[in-house]
This record gives C-alpha cells, structure tokens and sequence, in this order.
C-alpha cells in the first residue's frame, strides 16, 4: 500500500430545526407515516441469516399503547450460541481487513443517515421511545453521526501511537483487537447507544454478540439495516434477542468472551462482574468489561447565581424525554435566599409545558417508556406524597389509560437523603433541597457523599470562588462537570461521557479513552544488524 490515508476531519453534525413548513419536516412527517403503515417483521441477524424463531413479542408505541408497530422473533440457547460462532467465524477476515476499508464502511453508515435514512431513524425513535422531534433528531441522527465519524478519527488516533526507536532498531505498537467476541448490551433511551456499543468495538476489528433492549429492538432493527446498506459484512455485528438472564448465562459461559460493552442498569453490571469473576478460569484471556450505568445527578446552586438561568437548567436537565437520560438533572441543592425566585420561574415555565404523543410537535414532555417504568416511578412519586419531609409542590398526576404519560413533578425535600434525593427514579422527577446560605460548603459535602453515582452534576454561580470552590469539593462526584449549564447534552468529540463509582468504568464514549479499551497491543522490535558475540565489554580483562 503506497500511501498512508487519513479519514475526514470529522465535524459534528448540524441539528435541523423542524420549523413549520421546512423541508426536513415534510420529509419525517412522511417517513412517520410510512413507518406506521409497515410494521415489519424483525428477525435475529445471525452471520448472513435472517432467523425468525416464530416465537414472537410485538413492539408498541409507549405513547400509544393500541398502536402495534410489528413483531420480532425472540431467540432462545441455541441462537445464541450460533450468534457466537457466526462472530468468531467471521472475525479473521474482519481483523485482516485494512483499516482504511473498515473505516470506509462506517463513513458510508454516517453518510447514509445524514441523508434519507434521517427521516427513518428519527421516526422510529419517535415511534419506539416517545421522543419529541428534537430529542429524537439529537440522539437517532446527529450523535449516532457523530460517533460513527469521530470513533474513526479516535482510531487513528490509537494506531499513530507508536513507541521511540533509537539508531539500529525499530520498535513498533500493533493495536490487534481483542482475541474473542465482544457482547454489546444496548438500553432503551438513546438509539446512539445503541448503535455505538456494538459498532465502537468493530470499528478497532472486533467481531460482537449485540442484545438490544427488548422495549427497542424495533430501532435496533433499523439500524442493523442501516449497517447493512452501508455493507458491514456479515457475522461482524450479530442481533440477538431473548430473555437476558438466558441470553447472558450462555455469553458468559464462552471461552471465547473477549469482553463486554454495557449500559444498563447498576445491579445487571454488578451481576455481569461477578459472573465474569466466578468463570475467570474458563475464558481465553480476560474480558475487558466498560459499563455505564446510570447516575443520581446534581444541579448546585451558590446564592450568586442567575434565578431564571438555574430554572431553565432544571426544567430541561430533568423534564427533557422524560428524565429518561442517565445524565438528567434528579436531585439539586438551592440556597434558601435564592430558592424563591428559583420556584417562581421554574413553575411559572411548567405551567406553559405541554404533554402528549410527540407526534404532536407543540408537546416538550412524552410517555416514559413501558409499563414496569411507569409503576416504578409513580411509585417513587406516592411515597414522597406520603413522606412527612417531602411536598410534591409540581406535577405528580399518572395516566397510563392510552399511554406511560406522567407529569413533570417537582419534590421539595426537607430531608438531603430522603429516598428521592438519593436514588435513580430514571423518570420526570425532580427532588429539590433547599439549603441555609451559611452551609454552602457543609452542603456540598453532603452532595459528594450522599449518592452512590458519579456521573454528571453541574455547579451555578456568578463568583469564581464559589466554582472552585465547587469544581474541588465535586471532583469524584461527576465523570461530566458543568459550569453554568444543565448535566445532559454531552456532545461527541466535545465532552467525553462516562463516570466513576456506581455509575460505571468512566471508560468516556466518544473519545479515543474508550476505543483503545477494544484492543490489545503487541510490542515488535526488528534489529537491523544484530550482535555476533555474546560477550559484553565489561567481561573484558583489564
């Protein structure tokens, strides 16, 4: 090969705004309709098949529970472990395959959906996970972009690192992908994830086992086509579904595990270590595990800053899909001197919030997910109503009667570790402390210690040493710190996204830190004119 070829620079992607009467809004609109016309008959993708189990489950819409989307085939053991060896069979030819080829493959995929596939991405997204346009165009096309074109660049990135050589030799990085298959299991609420878990660890030459979330194999599915239009060969990316504990026995029982791509749930996580643990005997080499895996995340407030910009942050950091992102604002700690202006404008602003079916453009909130979620966070919100320390002072009303929808609730907590002040609810409630001005930094300690996560939290104020003063308290306490801004919105190749104790490996999608976890390196040293006596100098008589 006589030239060393370098992939685009690569720019994130521009987010279309969906105003009244644009083109792109004509052309999702129709997309949408079309998408609900077909409901499609998802297979398992396995090696070069297409396999239909006949045992089927059918995908519905959260916001519209009597509108069936389709069908997908559940597999069982034995397509399991045939998605195992369509990967390992495929995985010489994809490891020997030129970067530059594989690369091209992924520039096509993002080309793909910057284009028609746009429309279909965003409408699934919107069909399957009840986002808004908005939030469907960030996620489904411009961050699955963006990943798809930056993970290229941060492989390059990887493979340029190379070792010093003095005069007489060559010393050379080999960065192999891992000896085995990586086991990618993907959430429900960002198709990005789901598109970035399976194919970050392709893009470095690994082969993967990819389980969807069984409320999303509907936008799974698409994307799986997506990959295959833009001709990923076969075997290199295998869609599984099924029972996770059964599809996960059986990829954990593999000798030929090479590691795990995860982001889910804490207890799945711990699980997955502590499976990992009891079979470490048994594997070739040992898995590299990556996980992220939720959040409890921070707004801190210092009496010197700006009232409506804090309620803003609130509004969107919590309420935004729902509070379904692992990055949403949950729990925030505000200044008592400041916490009534603080409340006049967030509830001033909720009062002009809509909530529906978002393919309603005028509705900012949605329906959560599926039924288990909608329990699991009325559940959360009635026992606040109960609780002596809490006032429900927004929100709180529940109706699953045609969709998961529940209001954007607001929970003032007298109590810093009541139980929504604490735990993830993955839902669109907000707990909210009001704290003496004189305990600034007593409070912020309690904001360190008081949640088993870490991954994003975000400071407001107007004077430096309060930002310090905060930036240093909070160091372990977010993977994402934000300064005068709401925790969510991590932008690839911007701010690399990932955190630390409960909240996972802080192994930070969308940077090279998480690419290079999908390799091994080999160390080569060639000496061009080597010894021909065994003897050192100092051997030598005086």
């Amino acid at each position: 090969m006589n030239a060393r070829f370098q992939v685009p620079t690569p720019v994130n992607e521009p987010i279309l705004p969906y105003a009244p009467g644009s083109a792109e809004r004509r052309s999702f609109q129709a997309r949408l309709a079309e998408l609900k016309s077909r409901k499609p008959d998802i297979p398992l993708y396995i090696g070069a098949k297409e396999v239909r189990t006949r045992k089927t489950a059918q995908c519905r819409s959260p916001y519209d529970i009597g509108q069936v989307l389709g069908q997908y085939h559940l597999g069982g053991p034995a397509e399991v472990r045939a998605a195992i060896q369509a990967a390992l069979s495929a995985r010489k030819a994809w490891a020997a395959m030129p970067f530059e080829d594989r690369a091209a493959i992924f520039l096509k995929a993002a080309d793909l959906l910057a284009n028609d596939w746009r429309w279909t991405l965003n409408a699934a997204t919107m069909l399957c996970q009840s986002k808004n346009i908005f939030q469907a165009e960030i996620d489904a096309a411009c961050e699955l972009i963006d990943f798809f074109r930056f993970n290229l660049h941060f492989a390059e990135q990887v493979y340029a690192s190379q070792p010093s050589s003095p005069r007489g030799s060559w010393n050379r990085l080999e960065h192999r992908p891992l000896e085995g298959f990586v086991f990618a299991v993907t959430p429900f609420n960002f198709t990005s994830i789901a598109g970035n878990l399976p194919t970050a660890p392709a893009i470095m030459g690994n082969t993967v086992v990819w389980k969807p979330a069984a409320s999303t194999v509907y936008t799974a599915h698409f994307i799986m086509r997506l990959l295959k239009a833009a001709g990923l060969p076969d075997g290199v990316i295998n869609m599984v579904t099924g029972p996770s504990a059964m599809v996960g026995q059986i990829v954990f029982e593999s000798p030929d595990l090479a590691g795990v791509h995860f982001t889910g749930s804490t207890n799945v996580f711990h699980w997955m270590w502590q499976t990992v643990g009891a079979n470490i005997k048994r594997y070739k080499a040992y898995p590299r595990l990556v996980g992220e895996t939720g959040g409890k995340d921070f707004v801190f407030v210092h009496p010197s800053a700006e009232a409506v910009s804090v309620a803003v942050a609130l509004l969107r950091g919590a309420f935004e899909f729902q509070g379904q992102k692992c990055s949403a604002a949950s729990r925030a700690y505000i200044p008592k001197s400041l916490y009534p202006k603080v409340k006049e404008a967030l509830l001033g602003m909720l009062k002009t919030v809509r909530m529906g079916s978002p393919e309603d453009f005028s509705n900012f909130v949605n329906a959560v997910i599926d039924k288990p979620a909608y329990d699991n966070i009325k559940g959360y919100i009635d026992r606040a109503r109960k609780n002596r320390s809490c006032k429900i002072v927004a929100g709180g009303k529940c109706d699953d009667s045609a969709g998961f929808f529940i209001e954007p609730t607001v929970i003032e907590s007298a109590d810093p570790k009541s139980e929504s002040m604490v735990e993830e609810i993955f839902g669109p409630v907000l707990t909210v402390h009001v704290y003496p001005d004189s305990k600034w930094g007593e409070t912020l300690r309690l904001c360190d210690k008081s949640s088993a996560y870490a991954l994003t939290g975000c400071v407001f104020a107007t004077e430096r040493k309060a930002i310090l003063e905060a930036s240093r308290a909070l160091e372990n306490a977010a993977g994402n710190f934000y300064i005068n801004d709401k925790p969510t919105g991590a932008v690839v190749g911007q701010q690399p996204f990932g955190g630390a104790r409960a909240s996972g490996t802080n192994d930070k999608a969308g940077s090279y830190l998480n690419l290079i976890r999908w390799v091994s390196p080999r160390a080569i040293k060639e000496t061009f004119d080597p010894p021909r006596d065994y003897r050192y100098p100092f051997l030598a008589a005086d």
